[in-house]
């Protein structure tokens, strides 16, 4: 997550990334949120972004 005022493109993030994890662990794709779906507690909903990224291939099939 960006701090306030902070910016940062696709590419800056695949380079840091390519810099500093393996090979296999870099992102092949990335994308911007204003926020992260989380649960009461406050912990971070996986399951919900799983979800998310399933409808969205299944639209992506769709046409």
């Amino acid at each position: 997550m960006l701090k306030a005022g902070e910016s940062a493109t696709v590419e800056e993030i695949v380079a840091y990334c390519k810099e500093k994890l393996a090979p296999y662990k870099v992102p092949k794709q990335v994308e911007f949120r204003s926020e992260l779906p989380k649960s009461a507690v406050g912990k971070l909903l996986r399951r919900k972004l799983v979800e998310e990224e399933r409808r969205r291939l299944a639209e992506k099939g769709a046409h």
